[in-house]
């Protein structure tokens, strides 16, 4: 069965009409599980989180191919002025624009598409297709929900890569860093001691660390994201408590251990009796689920060799495309797909990772038409 191109389309701007920040996507989701029963899934439901999944079979057994996207979007952030309806869906020059456009509503709606054109006469195993829930504020939490139902034998990850095929991405870990001090008036700072400049050295040597290199995914980042004293707002009091926040990006290998000791061995840390932790998720779905989480999303890379590359690149160049191979410099979902349930995982999507959380996000057109060309050569090529 063919890509019904316009029939992509306008689904996929159906998606991006529907809000669905972290935690509000009952709407999207419902959207979704009726498009997937309208193309002929053989299953569609939701699971405990509210995640949609999707179940294509094939005429004999097999292995398990499971696509996967999130459908949850980031906010529109105050004060940002948008050319276009963030929520209108609208469709102009080429481009479909919208908050989730690109990240990655469009990629979604290519992969629902793709699995329920395929010939199943020929597959040897069945497609899944998950649209996760809460993946922008924990990656990789509640797909973990959807793989222990689905039990995949490989993962791909529809993140953006400019229709290239990545064999690995960064990982995230969000750090907190604490020193104590003692209380006392602001006009007699001598009698305390202040938290913020007991920091201050920690940020400095933390600032002098080397960077860490991995020739696929990149540098190991640490950026300073927040500082906060305590009490805050401060009112003629020498701040007792200080908190710092890192956004640290992980590379394949690393641990909490790992992170954290090349922290607390600096010699201004042991000074100040620095704390350092890494930070708790709690996020409620919107079924009512809880999820709680370390947030240390793990590092992943594949070799070359691995046959679902082998196969997934054959299968794209089957479809018209020509793939280079790549990393994600963020973190995604296979952070547990790969990082922690060790599943071989690649990624493939359309857009770039520009393309992300942006004012006047897009997605082009031919793009998302040559993802679900792109995704239906990967299943056609790895069930055969």
């Amino acid at each position: 069965m063919d890509i019904d191109a316009e029939r992509l389309i306008a689904f996929a701007q159906s998606l991006v009409r529907e809000r669905s920040l972290s935690g509000q996507e009952r709407a999207v989701v419902e959207l979704i599980l009726a498009e997937m029963r309208a193309l002929g899934f053989d299953r569609a439901w939701a699971d405990v989180n509210g995640s949609a999944i999707g179940m294509v079979e094939g005429a004999s057994t097999g292995p398990t191919l499971l696509l996967d996207g999130h459908c949850d979007t980031v906010g529109i952030a105050p004060g940002s002025h948008w050319t276009r309806d963030p929520f209108g869906g609208e469709v102009k020059d080429g481009y479909l624009y919208g908050r989730g456009a690109a990240d990655m509503k469009g990629a979604l709606a290519a992969m629902i598409h793709a699995a329920a054109s395929v010939d199943r006469t020929r597959l040897a195993g069945r497609v899944a297709v998950s649209a996760t829930v809460v993946e922008e504020v924990m990656e990789g939490v509640s797909l973990r929900v959807v793989m222990d139902a689905v039990r995949p034998d490989y993962v791909v990850i529809g993140e953006a890569t400019e229709l290239g095929l990545n064999r690995g991405g960064r990982g995230r870990a969000e750090i907190h860093l604490e020193t104590l001090g003692r209380p006392a008036h602001s006009s007699s700072p001598q009698l305390g001691i202040n938290a913020v400049h007991r920091m201050l050295p920690v940020v400095s040597a933390i600032e002098r660390l080397p960077r860490q290199q991995q020739p696929v995914v990149g540098d190991a980042l640490l950026v300073l994201t927040d500082i906060i004293s305590d009490p805050y707002p401060g009112h003629s009091v020498v701040p007792s408590r200080c908190r710092v926040t890192y956004d640290r990006r992980l590379l394949p290998g690393e641990s909490p251990e790992s992170v954290l000791g090349a922290i607390m061995s600096l010699p201004e840390a042991a000074q100040v009796n620095l704390v350092a932790t890494l930070a708790e998720g709690e996020h409620v779905t919107y079924t009512g689920q809880m999820l709680r989480g370390q947030k240390f999303f793990p590092a992943w890379i594949m070799d070359e060799s691995n046959p679902l590359i082998e196969r997934a690149l054959q299968g794209l160049r089957a479809a018209g495309l020509a793939p280079r191979l790549g990393a994600y410099r963020f973190c995604t979902n296979a952070a547990y797909s790969a990082g922690v349930a060790g599943v071989p995982t690649v990624g493939f999507g359309p857009g770039g990772e520009g393309d992300a959380h942006v004012v006047d996000e897009r997605l082009e057109l031919d793009a998302l038409i040559a993802a679900a060309r792109g995704y239906r050569g990967i299943i056609q090529a790895t069930l055969a």
